[in-house]
């Protein structure tokens, strides 16, 4: 590896665990659970059985099971009667009862229209089984074994179905609202399907638990058809570590988390390009809407989403590799296409702040719209891809987001918990956005999105379609017509300084401790909040300062150094103001630092003739922030590892303090007529050694005009010669006299007017009281 390389990896690590130590903070956690592997996947998605059930779950009472079924259709109605006969004499009254007498494989339980709370399940645990050992999540609930599931099974499940094959449990209502689930904020989950493979729901309502209403885990073989989740602290469907699962028709609302959770969904294409032979997990005609985020998936892996809406959520749908514990990071192969993802401007952050997500669960009105988000997020948001490789978004419809359609971001492997050097920069590559209705809906009517893409900068191989509209940075690579095509590729190991500041401001979010980190706008910063113009704000008023006061004390007789000056502060101020969330999809950054270039450029050859190596870095640091325009605006520049951007900025701090010294230096202001100097590396007349750049610059400071007239200066009143400086003339003897031999009264071997053993400038070349170089 080379040594560039490991010094932008070093770099990189140091602000990834800078970035750690905010995204793991507690409550910053995503789901956590046992330790878990991935299916064999010699499963298959199990197919709807539609026969007469083997085991009916109803309610006694006749009178609101007539008042149920009363709109039914005649048929329908006519069958759940027959059911409830039925289920009268040998039935269940509670769902658990029912799974508990499952006794093999293939079995089909039935669940009449009616409210089941599952009373038997809702006491606190009690016995051994208040008192087991486990290690507890930074939520505070224990992260129980499976052994420990099956012995106290309702400690969090509500029902728990473990180690049943097979298995369909569905509503006989018109609706999935007929039959409902309630845990009534008394259990993480409603229904808990642990190591069930073929297991099947279809057609009832899950809701209001402490956690997520409907949870499989380990499933080799799965389908949610029908079924509607709301009102949950987390999420409303989570699948974790399973394979050959299909979501369809569903719907999910109201949730603290997302609506939809595929986590760690079986990572079968690892190491695969673009095409596939199959999907872990299908999702297909589902509605997520007023969630924290529609969709998420920590290690979504190998997900085939298409045909689901996913709107009026703080954000559309979201994929990352940014929480540990979750097999099969970092994210990769999830497939998005003809999706309706619109609308996702909802801000649940000020329940945060009130104090309303602080009252217990059943207090927080999540009934009436209350949504307490539980973690870092930006609203305003279509997709949200935090370190995730290999993924399609075609086809699909993203419009009326007050923030971006398609947000992308690198996410280190230092904050999932990897420390290897060769997997910091493992994520953000290879994401396709290609063929996207952007900013319109399906009618034609335009519905713009506020940007089109945010992007850190940092990957290779990610592309997005041509016809984006408004887009951070404003050249994107291109994808080319086939999958792998792209055109204006970049490969950079690390993201804009400015982007990843603002990431890891804004992640510094926890809900249980009411935190929400100022200077962040996903949480309400406008104007002189954000963090993005308070950097803005600050470095502007330092470089103007620093270069107001090289050109005051150093170049102020000269018009090229004013020009530039003036441009530079335009520049300045043009930075500022394109900070804004106004002004930042536009050009008027990429313009900001247009100015910024050419006032350094400018500058820079003002100064050759009196701080040549000065004056060249200040060349240099122009040069680069005209790379950076064009970069930010017409072309991504290929084939280096770091944004124009980052050399900008450490180059920059150097030119500061250097500007500083060279205006606090004494020395008269240039009128810009003094005769340049050969050159730092010229050799003096009198045949002495050539000096090093900080003696050119010290030494090149212009001559005062009673030195160039020739003129003594004034002695300061009673004052002897000072350190350093040549001696007093003697008695009689004018300043410029010589003496026979051209000696003009110095010691032998030195320069005439210089101290003895010096060999430096002449005296009255230099201020008086000056020091030699």
């Amino acid at each position: 590896m080379s040594w560039t390389r490991r010094f932008v990896l070093a770099l990189s690590a140091v602000l990834a665990t800078l970035a750690a130590a905010l995204l793991t903070a507690p409550g910053a956690q995503a789901h956590e659970e046992r330790p878990v592997t991935f299916p064999d996947g010699s499963g298959t998605v199990p197919k709807l059985r539609t026969g007469e059930p083997d085991l009916l779950v109803c309610k006694t009472d006749r009178t609101a099971f007539e008042s149920r079924i009363s709109r039914f259709p005649e048929t329908l109605k006519t069958r759940n009667r027959t059911l409830y006969e039925r289920c009268a004499r040998d039935g269940y009254r509670h769902l658990q009862q029912a799974v508990d007498a499952v006794d093999r494989p293939g079995l089909t339980i039935a669940i009449l229209p009616g409210l089941y709370e599952e009373e038997p399940s809702l006491p606190a645990p009690t016995g051994a089984c208040a008192t087991l050992d486990a290690p507890k999540s930074s939520l505070g609930y224990q992260i129980l074994s499976y052994e420990q599931q099956r012995q106290c099974p309702h400690n969090q499940n509500l029902v728990a179905i473990l180690g049943k094959k097979n298995l369909q449990i569905e509503g006989t209502g018109a609706s999935r609202l007929d039959v409902v689930i309630d845990a009534k904020y008394r259990k993480l989950n409603a229904l808990r399907a642990d190591g069930s493979d073929g297991v099947y729901f279809r057609n009832f309502t899950a809701q209001r638990t402490t956690f997520n209403s409907l949870y499989v885990l380990a499933a080799d073989g799965f389908v949610i058809d029908d079924v509607l989740t709301r009102w949950n602290d987390e999420y409303g469907f989570l699948t974790f570590a399973s394979d050959h699962g299909l979501y369809k028709n569903c719907e999910s609302y109201g949730n603290g988390d997302s609506g939809i959770y595929p986590g760690s969904a079986s990572n079968i294409n690892d190491g695969r390009g673009y095409d596939v032979p199959r999907y872990s997990i299908e999702i297909t005609g589902c509605r997520s809407h007023h969630n924290m985020v529609g969709y998420s998936g920590t290690a979504g892996d190998s997900v085939w989403v298409h045909d689901n809406e996913f709107d009026h959520n703080m954000g559309g749908a979201s994929m990352d590799s940014a929480f540990p514990g979750h097999p099969g990071l970092p994210q990769n192969h999830a497939r998005f296409e003809r999706n309706l993802i619109h609308d996702n401007n909802e801000n649940y952050y000020p329940y945060v702040a009130d104090g309303t997500c602080a009252k217990p669960p059943v207090d927080r009105g999540y009934e009436q719209g209350v949504v307490c988000p539980q973690i870092s997020m930006p609203p305003g948001t279509g997709i949200i891809t935090a370190g995730g490789n290999w993924n399609l978004y075609e086809n699909n419809w993203v419009y009326g987001h007050q923030r971006t359609a398609f947000y992308l971001n690198a996410v280190p492997a230092f904050i999932r918990g990897e420390s290897a050097w060769g997997k910091q920069t493992d994520t953000s590559h290879h994401n396709r956005y290609a063929d996207n209705h952007l900013g319109v809906d399906k009618s034609g009517t335009a519905r713009p999105n506020r940007t089109d893409v945010w992007w850190d900068g940092q990957g290779s191989g990610n592309c997005w379609q041509p016809d984006t509209g408004a887009a951070s940075p404003g050249a994107l690579p291109d994808c080319g017509a086939r999958r792998g095509d792209v055109s204006g590729g970049t490969d950079r190991l690390i993201g804009e300084p400015v982007k990843l500041a603002q990431l890891l401001v804004c992640a510094d979010y926890n809900v249980q401790a009411r935190r929400l980190p100022a200077g962040c706008d996903w949480y309400g910063a406008r104007g002189l909040q954000r963090v993005e113009t308070q950097l803005a704000l600050g470095s502007s008023l330092v470089l103007a300062l620093a270069g107001f006061a090289l050109w005051w004390r150093r170049l102020r007789g000269n018009r090229l150094a004013g020009v530039a000056t003036l441009i530079g502060l335009a520049g300045l101020a043009l930075d500022v103001a394109g900070s804004t969330l106004a002004l930042t999809p536009t050009a008027v950054p990429a313009l900001a630092l247009l100015l910024t270039g050419v006032w350094w450029t400018l500058l820079g050859l003002a100064l050759r003739p009196t701080r040549p190596v000065l004056a060249w870095t200040t060349v240099v640091l122009g040069a680069l922030t005209l790379l950076d325009a064009f970069d930010k605006a017409i072309l991504m520049v290929p084939g280096i590892p770091l944004s124009p951007a980052w050399l900008r900025l450490l180059l920059g701090v150097i030119w500061v303090l250097w500007a500083v010294a060279a205006a606090g230096s004494r020395g008269p202001a240039s009128t810009g007529r003094d005769a340049a100097p050969a050159g730092p590396d010229a050799a003096p007349a009198d045949g002495t050694s050539a000096q090093n750049p900080a003696q050119a610059d010290a030494a090149s400071d212009p001559a005062p005009a009673h030195a160039q007239a020739g003129a003594t200066p004034a002695p300061d009143p009673g004052a002897g010669p000072r350190a350093g400086t040549g001696p007093s003339a003697a008695p009689g003897t004018a300043s410029g006299a010589t003496t026979p031999g051209g000696a003009s009264g110095a010691a032998p071997g030195t320069t005439p007017g210089a101290a003895p053993g010096t060999g430096g400038t002449p005296a009255e070349g230099r201020p008086h009281g000056e020091a030699t170089a």
